[in-house]
């Protein structure tokens, strides 16, 4: 067999791996909802597009080269040495080029990490609607006694909690004992930024005097998610909300289909 034919073999194989790549990375691309697109998916497909330029020019390249070596003669001596070295350079220098390639195609389809967005509407299923409680899950405090003394937000949670009102109509609710606490939780909220950075107003921020009212107020909302700290007001809340969260340390069991657990409102979007 020739060197041409031993060049026209290497280039093949090395448009069949490029051509997996292709496959593949195409597919993951456009897998993505038009509407999902940002910044990184458009990086990534003007990436796919370099990449496809590169290796285009690489090899009218290499076809060149190969069209301007002259052919060696077949009847020179093997037992020269001669002859085997230059081979086997040549074998290398073609080996180090298809590497050099490949390792350049490595490098424009290195996988994009999804942004923190992009996990949040994965993770609730494009829903639109959520219900949040404030105690165990927004707020350090877990009872409401607590809060007629103060109010912290967690700091944890804060950038998930800004995300999802960048992209849900975000309710927080919970049950206060009076205006004391009431007070509390919204100042704590605004400390935090929650009011001047996200999309979230203090109208919507719902106060109750029972547990009964927070159950009424999730039901009246009808939201697609609801996020409790509460497994009385989850089990109750299972067979007419769409989804929900029940946030606790330890893990519960899963009552129904729809209902997903976590230890906290970050780690189940893997914040943590």
């Amino acid at each position: 067999m020739g060197d041409d034919d031993y060049s026209k073999e290497d280039l093949l194989q090395l448009c069949k791996r490029f051509g997996d790549y292709i496959t593949v990375k195409l597919f993951a691309i456009f897998s993505i909802s038009l509407q999902n697109l940002d910044s990184h998916s458009i990086g990534a497909i003007a990436g796919l597009v370099v990449a496809i330029l590169f290796t285009w020019k690489l090899l009218r390249s290499s076809r060149a080269s190969h069209r301007s070596q002259p052919k060696r003669q077949s009847n020179m001596p093997s037992s020269s040495g001669v002859n085997t070295h230059s081979n086997s350079s040549l074998t290398l220098a073609e080996f180090s080029q298809n590497s050099q390639a490949q390792d350049g195609i490595d490098e424009f389809f290195q996988p994009v990490k999804p942004t923190l967005g992009q996990v949040i509407r994965q993770r609730l299923n494009e829903g639109r609607k959520v219900t949040c409680r404030l105690l165990g899950v927004i707020l350090e405090e877990t009872i409401p006694e607590e809060l007629q003394k103060q109010a912290t937000v967690r700091s944890s949670v804060l950038e998930v909690l800004l995300e999802i009102t960048k992209f849900c109509d975000l309710y927080l609710m919970e049950r206060v004992l009076d205006d004391e606490g009431e007070k509390n939780v919204l100042l704590a909220l605004e400390d935090a930024g929650v009011f001047t950075s996200g999309c979230l107003v203090k109208d919507k921020v719902l106060f109750c005097s029972t547990g009964i009212g927070r159950t009424s107020f999730v039901r009246q909302l009808e939201p697609d998610w609801h996020i409790d700290s509460n497994a009385e007001v989850v089990y109750q809340l299972a067979r007419f909300i769409k989804y929900e969260l029940h946030v606790s340390p330890i893990k519960a069991e899963r009552t129904a289909t729809n209902v997903f657990s976590s230890p906290s409102l970050e780690q189940f979007f893997g914040c943590v």
